[in-house]
Order: structure tokens, then C-alpha cells, then sequence
């Protein structure tokens, strides 16, 4: 049976509104250390090596004079690698437990296998308060049983991981600066941010302890569904700086040294391609997971993928096709979640979204945009094209459970 060439294009444009899954980036790396590095560096006192603005002249020591060396100068203190311990529990069948299979076998079919091990990882972040926040990425920290924060001075601090949100995969650590004076890492305004623009990469990558990087801004608002992680909602800062494993959750800096990203994942598949977070994404939702709060996150619960006129007409032509669809422009259900707004409004495979509240729909990640951008609980008026048929559905938006 010839396969419809509509479904192929559909498994590689297919955008999951409602599912929120662990994370899963296919060609793209997210960019911590899961596993211990072969080399780390050990934890030194490099504020010797470094020229603070603040500080006082060092006759030995030129201070740089390259907007680079006085960026880092600014914030390079602030950023910190992020150390993480979780325990791993293993299965092993019952059947080696056997006191029949030992008492013949002994162990040389079945060793002593440990329940448990330790798994470790590295990441990076930065400090944005004297009390001790910081943030990072989500994937960096989530499922820490430990947590052990290292600045580059060689202090170190037991951290708490207060809050993560894995749809925007950010997280906030606190430490208990105990009476120590913190560096701060400023935040920059990350809507101000231009193609071309500089962009310094500051972390702790393969366990190369501060390391920077230096590129450009490659492109704005690139989204998670271009990017390839569908179960995100983040438009990220595209920059050819390098990241690599263990950069994830440092900052990208402008020229200034202004925190205007979160150094998040690249593609492993090319070469230059790396995405950051918008520090203002962060800025709205810092407090909330300091405080150990949920995140809202509005879903509908629709899979979708945005519909051409010219790929419903190539999909009508194929006689094997399991749809009719309208050949017009707007976002094609392609499927309708169990017990979701959407199923409950009334939505149906095969619908096509024109139009929401009024505003008409063109891709699936303007909808995206428009259901996070509308709050929880919250009527939206959805304008459906149903084969010949233009139907009106009141569908209530809700929070996105179990991902924050």
C-alpha cells in the first residue's frame, strides 16, 4: 500500500501542545555532564589570575583591555559550576534471587549485582542575588539527590534546588552564603538583543572549569518546535558561540557582560548551532521557583501541525489517506488528548484551527503562543473548519500537571 507522503511530513513536523514528556531532544544535545568528566579541574583560587573592575591596579597582571576581558571581568565571579550526585535503583529479576537457582548455580550465573549506584552530573549557572539564587537549567538538576556549588574563587556550597519548570527547562538553586559576600551576575534585557549582536559563552564545559567562548547572535526567537523539542515552550536566542557538555545553565553574555541567555542545548548534528534561554523569560519566572512554587502552564491538549493549502491538497490526491482535509491555511488536529479542554470542548481529529478569540491562525506555534500567553482558566473561542462545516468551540484552558 503506497504511503501517504502528507504523513511523512507530518511524523517530521508534528508539535505537541499538552505533552510535557522527560526530555527529549533527538539531534539536539542538551548540554550537561551526566556522566563524570575525564578531566576536571580542581577547585583553585583564580581571583589572583583575574582583574575585577573593582579591583586595585596589579602592576604584575595588565588588566584587559578587550571588551572580552572586561566582560568577564563583570560577571565571570558570578558563574558557578553546579556538581549534582542522584541515586540510580536497579531491577534485577527475582529468578537470580532464587534460594533454588543459588543453592545450584551459585553466583556464577547471577553475581552480586548493586541495587544502587550513583550517577553523577555537571552543569553550570550563576548567581542573581546576594541571598544566594541562582539559576540554571531544569535537566541540570532534576532528580538531585545532592547538589554542590562551586565558585570560581574555590568556595563551595551545598545547594537546594527550590523550584524547576521542565516546559521552559529552567531551575533555581539556593545556597546559604552564610555571611560571605556573593558576586552577582547583572541581567541584561534580552528584547533588546539584535542579530549580530556579541555573545560570550561563560561555563564549565567537559569539566573545563571557566571557559569562555565568543560568537554572535545568529537569530531571534527561534522556537522549540524548530528547534526540535516540541515539549518546550521557549523561543530561544540562537548564537554560534560555542556550548558544549557542561555549559548548560551558564550565562551568554553580551558585550557589557549583561546575562541576556541560559546557555541550554545544541544540535548535535552541525556544527556552530548552539540556543540560550532569554534571561527575560528567566526574569519571570525566577521568583516563582525561588519560592518553590508551580509555574503556570495553559494547555489545550491538542496534537497539531500547521496546515498549507498546498499540503492538504497533496494529501486529498493520495487515495490511501486516512483524512479529507480543508485545503486551506490553518492548524491541523492531529490528534485530541483523553480527559483535556480540548476533548471535553468537543475538538476532534482532523479539525482545522482558523481562528482563536477572533485573531486568525496561521502555524501551530502562534496557537502555542496565544494558549500560554492566555492564563488557566480562561474561555477561548476557537473558529474550526470541520470538512465543509465552520463550527464555534468554547474550549477552558488548564495547568499542564506533572512538569513543574
Amino acid at each position: 500500500m503506497k504511503k501517504s507522503r502528507f504523513l511523512s511530513k507530518i511524523a517530521s513536523h508534528l508539535v505537541a501542545l499538552l505533552l510535557g514528556v522527560a526530555l527529549t531532544f533527538g539531534s539536539l544535545k542538551v548540554m550537561s555532564s551526566q556522566a563524570e568528566p575525564l578531566l576536571l579541574s580542581s577547585p583553585v583560587n583564580e581571583q589572583a589570575n583575574t582583574i575585577a573592575l573593582q579591583s586595585e591596579p596589579n602592576n604584575s597582571i595588565p588588566a584587559s583591555t578587550s571588551f572580552v576581558g572586561i566582560a568577564i571581568a563583570r560577571t565571570g565571579p558570578a558563574v558557578v559550576r553546579i556538581d549534582t550526585e542522584r541515586t540510580i535503583t536497579r531491577r534485577v529479576d527475582p529468578f537470580f534471587d532464587d534460594p533454588f537457582f543459588r543453592q545450584f548455580f551459585g553466583d556464577r550465573f547471577a553475581p552480586e549485582i548493586p541495587r544502587e549506584r550513583q550517577v553523577r552530573g555537571q552543569g553550570s549557572g550563576f548567581i542573581t542575588d546576594k541571598s544566594g539564587i541562582i539559576l540554571t537549567n531544569a535537566h541540570v538538576v532534576s532528580g538531585a539527590d545532592r547538589v554542590t556549588v562551586t565558585l570560581r574563587d574555590g568556595r563551595e556550597f551545598e545547594g537546594k534546588v527550590t523550584g524547576t519548570d521542565e516546559v521552559t527547562d529552567l531551575a533555581v538553586v539556593k545556597v546559604d552564603p552564610k555571611g560571605a559576600d556573593l558576586p552577582i551576575a547583572p541581567l541584561g534585557d534580552s528584547s533588546q538583543v539584535q542579530v549580530g549582536d556579541w555573545a560570550i559563552a561563560v561555563g564549565n564545559p567537559v569539566g573545563l572549569n571557566n571557559t569562555v567562548t565568543l560568537g554572535i547572535i545568529s537569530t531571534l526567537e527561534r522556537s522549540s518546535a524548530q528547534v526540535g523539542i516540541p515539549d518546550k515552550r521557549i523561543d530561544f536566542l540562537q548564537t554560534d558561540a560555542a556550548i558544549n557538555p557542561g555549559n548548560s545553565g551558564g550565562p551568554l553574555l553580551n558585550e557589557r557582560g549583561e546575562v541576556i541567555g541560559i546557555n541550554t542545548a545544541i544540535r548535535a548534528d552541525a556544527t556552530g548551532i548552539g540556543f540560550a534561554i532569554p534571561i527575560n523569560k528567566a526574569k519571570t519566572l525566577k521568583d516563582v521557583l525561588a519560592a518553590g512554587k508551580q509555574v503556570p502552564h495553559p494547555y489545550v491538549g491538542v496534537q497539531m501541525i500547521t496546515l498549507t493549502p498546498e499540503l492538504a491538497r497533496e494529501n486529498n490526491r493520495d487515495p490511501n489517506s486516512p483524512l479529507i482535509i480543508p485545503e486551506i491555511e490553518g492548524v491541523l488536529v492531529m490528534g485530541v488528548m483523553p480527559n483535556t479542554p480540548a476533548e471535553r470542548a468537543g475538538i476532534r481529529r482532523g479539525d482545522v484551527i482558523v481562528a482563536v478569540n477572533g485573531e486568525k491562525i496561521t502555524n501551530a506555534g502562534q496557537l502555542q503562543s496565544i494558549v500560554e500567553r492566555s492564563g488557566i482558566d480562561r474561555n477561548l473561542q476557537f473558529q474550526i473548519q470541520r470538512g465543509d462545516r465552520s463550527v464555534q468551540l468554547t474550549v477552558r484552558t488548564a495547568q499542564l500537571e506533572g512538569l513543574s
